[in-house]
């Protein structure tokens, strides 16, 4: 037994310190995400950034953006299934992560930020969001009304060429 815990210690420590001296330390292959598993890495799939899917085998860059974007709209994953439906993929294709995804509940409706609707909002309702100048109100509604409804907080952001501070203010007010 002595034997075995040694050889499983010598297998994790290198990993253990990869993880520990690389934050955004991309995981090799599936052997790697037992071994992470085991170390306590996780990834909160209703938190993880595009950097934090990508750490994981066999996720593109395409696939981590869409997460994020999704979930920054408001979508939250309850189980691999959401996930593997989010990619368009089997839920077969994304077992071998399941032993690093965290499936965390949060209520992002509970405080007290207003949930207000860029694709329905007024230039009144707008310019009552903090940081939202009347010129930038005006600006969203004549974008929507000229392009069509906005995907996300990310769409918005690129359509009227904002500064990411602003977005990252905005987005605890404003919903797609």
């Amino acid at each position: 037994m002595l034997k075995r815990w040694q050889t499983l210690r010598a297998q994790l420590d290198p990993l253990a310190n990869r993880l520990n001296q690389d934050p955004n330390y991309r995981l090799r292959s599936y052997q790697e995400v037992d071994q992470a598993a085991r170390l306590g890495f996780t990834v909160d799939v209703n938190r993880a950034t595009v950097d934090d899917w990508l750490q994981l085998p066999g996720l593109s860059i395409r696939q981590a953006q869409g997460l994020v974007r999704l979930r920054q709209a408001g979508v939250q994953f309850h189980c691999l299934e959401d996930v593997a439906a989010a990619l368009g993929v089997a839920a077969a294709q994304l077992i071998r992560l399941a032993p690093v995804l965290s499936f965390c509940y949060y209520d992002d409706h509970s405080g007290t930020l207003p949930g207000l609707s860029l694709n329905q909002a007024t230039v009144a309702q707008l310019c009552a969001v903090p940081g939202m100048s009347p010129a930038l109100a005006q600006a969203v509604v004549q974008e929507r009304s000229h392009r069509g409804p906005y995907r996300d907080l990310a769409d918005l952001q690129r359509r009227l060429g904002l500064p990411p501070d602003l977005v990252q203010t905005l987005m605890y007010y404003l919903r797609p």
